[in-house]
């Protein structure tokens, strides 16, 4: 689910069986098991956890503004045996963790190079930020480059 539809013709791409934007979710009454919430917004985080069915769980991982709040309904986490989880960075365990990744990688069942929608210069960290902010890229990797003079 993402608002961008960019996002939602990838994740078909890569084999989503359904994609949605927050609204069509919502419309169609979405529920399920598991929702991961990525965004870090206020009314995302209310909408995965509307999407919740019985018993579902929804995984926060967004980092919101300092002192934003999101508004639920404790009664629905009750009656539905709901579960909230946060999780920052994944709370992995990157002594443990990155070899299993990298395995996952090179064995071509994690594709990271997927997930790199552009490449950029320092020079244009400004312009990434702002694609950042607007949700139009999903991750963006920083070069490095140094002239000749600046080497020695």
């Amino acid at each position: 689910m993402d608002a961008q539809e960019s996002k939602l013709d990838l994740a078909r791409q890569w084999g989503a069986t359904a994609a949605y934007t927050p609204e069509e979710a919502l419309e169609r009454s979405v529920a399920v098991d598991v929702v991961l919430e990525a965004a870090g917004h206020p009314r995302a985080f209310e909408t995965a956890f509307r999407l919740l069915g019985l018993g579902g769980t929804l995984v926060t991982v967004g980092l919101p503004a300092p002192g934003a709040v999101s508004s639920i309904e404790p009664l629905r986490l009750t009656a539905k045996a709901q579960s909230i989880v946060g999780s920052y960075l994944g709370s992995a365990v990157p002594q443990r963790d990155i070899p299993v990744f990298e395995q996952l990688w090179r064995e071509g069942k994690l594709p990271l190079e997927r997930l790199v929608s552009r490449q950029i210069s320092l020079d244009e960290i400004n312009e990434g930020m702002d694609a950042l902010a607007s949700g139009s890229g999903i991750r963006q990797v920083i070069t490095f480059e140094s002239t000749e003079s600046e080497r020695k």
